[in-house]
């Protein structure tokens, strides 16, 4: 058996769907993180994949926002799936249960822990030696504690508490626990690129949580960190869960899962383990084969985590109803051809059945708004169409309408702005049919489907006057050389002469324009040379709110990496001054 989680950054940037990506792992079960997508943005080509099971979990409150799914193969069908760590969002007939003690939470705390799509739990039966065994994974996102925001910080923490009582329980009544996905904490210094960087990195609450939840923390940490009294028995005896990657590789270094993409910090290895596969300890000391990162694996800011077990799958005979296959949208069940031809009286006493017996329910509006389109646009607002015969005078108005707009065709933009043709224009207008073009209408002409300008519409300005008069004179021109055309051969010298000065003067105005708009639209100020590589800087702008929102600096474009790295970014930084 094989498992493997990822965060991928969104679901939706696989634009051949995520199949071929599965694929490639070839596991029995995949498990990804931040999905960025709400069940009404989910197509059936990603929900629905040939030769897996697939269980999302949505945010409730945000589109576009977390989210983890959880991809079985056929062959390692779960017998249980659920959605969630509280149980509010189960579905009791093949819910997973073992919910623990809710005490120390609110119910409000309950239901915001489990708004944003954080959590897919799945529960799987597997052989070892003669009997059958119970494997349950979950699939989690932890919150990232924002530093402009103390609220965050205690939803992580609070999520972490009821992720250890979930999974503590769950494995107190006889199954193994996987408990993988994205942590967003790196657990001790070695899993950190930069850990002097960051101010007291031990005393960070997630770190100490972690601390709780693996068993032998304390033992692999480094020598006199844990000195408490208080605190000490508890991290020498551990927690109940084993970090894989740590088993197998205890020393390795410069092992991590996460990267900044705005820095390009991948490109020198500075960056974080947060991704994580935690076991029950006994299964990893019996099953586990081994575990590891794949960093060669792209499309995402973060990468793969995998471990291979001894044990094999038992597939269940039926897909919980958690499963995607069930959603209304991809079971063909949301809208039929047939229901669009039922007569009207049943349409009527369908719709009341179904009120009488879903009231107010999602489901009961899309049944009626599929059976009944013609009512239900009624309800929001519009006029219900009179039972007489049609009146033929509207009819008639509408038509004759139609041919009036068919039979005048749209005037020019340049139609705006022409002058009242004098009585010369005119002759010469006649003789060059290609100055005007065969749909275009008389400015003089009463066209109730074209635009008259008011005073107001057009302004004094020098540049757009200069620009009418060009225009004009330019049309002139076309007009006196068509008619010099039409008078023989005799004409050719001042043919040439005029079309010679017309030429020059068309390019004494593509002179100008380069020249005028490099005054109105100013590029990016030139970059600056940063002092110890000598390259070109890059240009960005702080988003952070602050006195500095909308700034822009300069830094070396180099990717960003640890301070000993000569390949990395040096610390060259300038502010671009206002006004440039």
């Amino acid at each position: 058996m094989k498992i493997v989680t990822w965060n991928i950054n969104g679901i939706r940037a696989f634009k051949n769907g995520i199949k071929k990506a599965l694929d490639s792992f070839d596991a029995d079960i995949i498990c990804v993180q931040e999905t960025k997508v709400t069940r009404d943005l989910l197509d059936e080509r990603t929900a629905v994949v040939d030769g897996y099971t697939s269980y999302f979990s949505f945010s409730r409150g945000r589109s576009g926002y977390s989210g983890v799914a959880t991809f079985c193969k056929d062959t390692a069908t779960p017998f249980a799936a659920e959605e969630g760590l509280t149980g509010l969002l189960a579905n009791l007939g093949d819910a997973v249960g073992c919910y623990g003690d809710h005490c120390a939470f609110s119910a409000e705390e309950l239901q915001s822990l489990d708004s944003e799509g954080r959590a897919v739990i799945t529960q799987h039966k597997f052989m070892r030696g003669e009997g059958s065994e119970t494997l349950t994974v979950i699939n989690v996102y932890c919150p990232r504690a924002d530093p402009e925001k103390p609220e965050r910080k205690l939803f992580k923490l609070q999520f972490y508490k009821l992720l250890q009582s979930r999974a503590e329980t769950i494995q107190g009544l006889g199954s193994h626990v996987i408990v993988l996905g994205d942590i967003n904490t790196s657990h001790r210094p070695i899993d950190h690129c930069d850990p002097d960087d960051v101010d007291n990195f031990e005393d960070n609450p997630g770190r100490k949580w972690l601390d709780t939840f693996l068993f032998g923390s304390a033992e692999n940490g480094n020598e006199g960190e844990v000195e408490d009294s208080e605190s000490s028995p508890k991290c020498m005896a551990g927690g109940k869960f084993v970090d894989t990657f740590r088993h197998f590789h205890p020393t390795r270094a410069n092992a991590f899962t996460c990267w900044s993409m705005r820095t390009g910090a991948r490109q020198t290895n500075y960056g974080t383990r947060i991704d994580y596969i935690f076991g029950s300890r006994s299964l990893v000391e019996k099953s586990f084969l081994g575990a590891d990162i794949m960093p060669e694996v792209e499309g995402s800011d973060h990468c793969p985590v995998w471990a291979q077990l001894s044990c094999t799958l038992m597939p269940s005979p039926k897909c919980p109803s958690l499963c995607t296959r069930y959603m209304p949208e991809f079971a063909g069940r949301q809208q039929k051809l047939s229901r669009f031809f039922v007569q009207v009286s049943e349409q009527q006493n369908f719709s009341r059945n179904t009120a009488e017996s879903l009231p107010g329910s999602q489901e009961a509006e899309e049944i009626r708004e599929n059976v009944s389109p013609t009512a239900v646009r009624m309800s929001v607002g519009q006029k219900r169409p009179s039972d007489g015969p049609p009146d033929s005078s509207a009819f008639k108005g509408k038509r004759s309408k139609q041919v009036k707009t068919a039979n005048k065709p749209q005037g020019s933009l340049l139609a705006f702005f022409k002058l009242k043709p004098s009585p010369e224009i005119l002759s010469s207008q006649s003789l060059m049919p290609s100055a005007k073009p065969a749909n275009s209408s008389s400015p003089n002409s009463e066209d109730p489907e074209i635009h008259k300008p008011k005073p107001n519409d057009v302004t004094d300005h020098s540049v757009t006057r200069t620009m009418l008069t060009d225009c004009l004179t330019e049309v002139r021109e076309e007009a006196e050389e068509t008619r010099l055309n039409t008078e023989g051969q005799g004409c050719q010298d001042e043919i040439q002469i005029k079309a010679a000065s017309h030429q020059e003067t068309k390019d004494s105005k593509k002179g100008k324009c380069p020249d005028f708009w490099k005054a109105v639209l100013r590029g990016p100020p030139q970059p600056p040379l940063c002092k110890e590589h000598n390259e070109p800087c890059v240009l960005r702008t702080v988003k952070k709110a602050g006195p500095n929102l909308g700034r822009q600096f300069f830094v070396c474009a180099r990717p960003q990496g640890h301070a000993s790295n000569p390949e990395a970014r040096c610390n060259f930084f300038a502010w671009v001054e206002k006004g440039k």
